[in-house]
């Protein structure tokens, strides 16, 4: 059933994908912000409540939904569930149009529309940045959404469920990615004022939930691009800056595709970054969902027929 409800929910987001600031995105973030208001007191264990409210009370409430439907209607009740968390909680649409129009410009010879659409998308000054650069700030942007809106979702989903717990751990993922993100975004004179303590608890919470999918996922490019070069650029960077799952990705990415990523002092020599470089990253992109979907197929063919 994973295998399945995975498949569907890939295929309707592509058919007809949620859009920004859709009612559910929304829903999530006033709960989470609401939250924090409510229980963020400025100590530890106050700010690691707040947490557990935000982000594991609604992965409890997928699983309670999922397995009311399973033993009250049937387990197409719960595939459909399933489905529908999914498809909230996954998708290539909801970042690919900022990457679209930025590889669009680049390729028509427009990089200003391409710096500007990268300053919408990444919320920073980029006026200044050359073509290489832009173009490097593109793909890394892309390949850690990628990770965040696909491969951490298919591992915690797939893990979770096998489980026996349904949707919960896409939900759980997803949230726990937003608190961190939310928590650790420069706030303007307007915002309200996040504790320390929130600050640290979200981003210790967010780097043990994604320890081992960022590493599966560097696994996964390193299997469908040039293994011995992602595995090599893959190791320099955990040598030099341990404990870094971001760069455990763009380490793999950079090794995959043969392309320099990352600050001067990153590892590596591969090619300067060029727009044929978006291309090869779509492609490893892809490449690893159809590795991924293939080998969940086998696993669930595996469980029929033993």
């Amino acid at each position: 059933m994973s295998f399945l409800s995975l498949l569907f929910a890939l295929l309707l987001e592509q058919a007809r994908p949620l859009g920004q600031g859709n009612p559910i995105h929304l829903s999530v973030r006033s709960w989470v912000r609401w939250v924090i208001r409510s229980l963020d007191t400025g100590k530890p264990h106050h700010s690691w409540l707040a947490w557990w409210v935000a982000v594991v009370l609604p992965a409890m409430l997928a699983f309670a939904v999922h397995w009311l439907l399973l033993w009250s209607i049937g387990w197409i009740a719960a595939a459909v569930w399933s489905i529908a968390v999914l498809y909230a909680t996954l998708g290539f649409r909801q970042f690919s149009h900022h990457f679209t129009a930025i590889r669009d410009a680049l390729l028509a010879g427009d990089e200003d529309v391409a710096r500007a659409e990268l300053a919408r998308w990444m919320r920073m000054d980029v006026s200044a940045l050359p073509r290489s650069q832009i173009v490097r700030h593109v793909i890394e942007h892309s390949v850690l959404n990628a990770h965040r809106h696909v491969f951490g979702v298919f591992a915690w989903y797939s893990l979770l469920a096998a489980l026996g717990l349904g949707p919960a751990g896409a939900v759980l993922y997803r949230i726990a990615e937003y608190v961190a993100s939310y928590a650790n975004r420069p706030k303007g004179p307007a915002s309200a004022p996040l504790s320390d303590a929130l600050k640290t608890a979200a981003t210790l919470a967010w780097y043990a939930m994604d320890w081992v999918p960022a590493r599966i996922t560097a696994l996964g490019f390193a299997f469908v691009g040039s293994f011995e070069d992602a595995v090599d650029s893959w190791r320099q960077r955990e040598a030099l800056f341990p404990g870094d799952n971001n760069g455990v990705i763009l380490a793999a990415t950079a090794g995959a595709v043969n392309v320099k990523l990352g600050e001067a002092e990153s590892p590596g020599t591969g090619a300067t970054p060029q727009p044929v470089h978006l291309r090869a990253v779509v492609g490893l992109v892809w490449r690893t969902v159809v590795m991924w979907m293939v080998f969940l197929a086998l696993l669930s063919l595996a469980r029929l027929l033993g």
